[in-house]
Formats: structure tokens, sequence, C-alpha cells
């Protein structure tokens, strides 16, 4: 049987946990269950603002890991309010807003 690159073995993950666990990131499931969808989100915009490198798995897995240990420990010690990764919770004049044009997508 065939190993997987880095990149197929990523896509067949689908929860938090499935990439804390395949990177080996040590977490508090209270942590994941409370923030999962929010620790996804965030790792998703740390690594379209720092795309891993190219040609070297190895480096591309420690880059990867390493943004994920920062996106889950912004909510060990932050919360899903105070760090605003949805547009549900970024305020205009006290309020939740979210634009109407941001509905469709």
């Amino acid at each position: 049987m065939d190993e997987l690159t880095l990149d197929e073995a990523m896509e067949e993950l689908s929860s938090a946990e499935d990439f804390l666990d395949f990177f080996g990131v040590e977490y508090d499931p209270a942590v994941v269950h409370v923030n999962r969808l929010h620790i996804l989100q965030r790792y998703h915009d740390y690594l379209a603002h720092n795309p891993a490198p190219e040609g070297d798995e190895a480096a591309a897995r420690a880059h990867y890991r390493s943004f994920l240990e920062m996106a889950y420990r912004d909510f060990t010690t932050s919360d899903a309010v105070t760090e605003k990764v949805f547009a549900v919770f970024r305020k205009a004049s006290g309020t939740a807003f979210v634009p109407l044009e941001a509905i469709g997508r």
C-alpha cells in the first residue's frame, strides 16, 4: 500500500481533534469541545497568510503543526468572543453585526 503524502493525509482530516491528533499536539478536550470551529478557522486563517514550504514534507509538517499549536493556544488563553474569528462575534456599536452581503457566502 502506498504511503499518503502530507497533503493527501490532511485531506482525510475533518475535526479539530483529527488535526490535533495527526500533528501530535497535546490538547484539553474541554477546550476543543467548546472552540473546535474557532480553532480550525483560526488555523485556516494563519495558513492563508503563511503558506507552507513546498518540496520538503518534513518542513511543511513542522510548519502546519506550529500554526495549529498557535491556533489552539489562542483559545486556551482567550475565548471566542474576544478572538472574533467569525463575523457573528465582530461588534458594531455594541451589538453583533453581520453585513447582509456576507450572509449569502
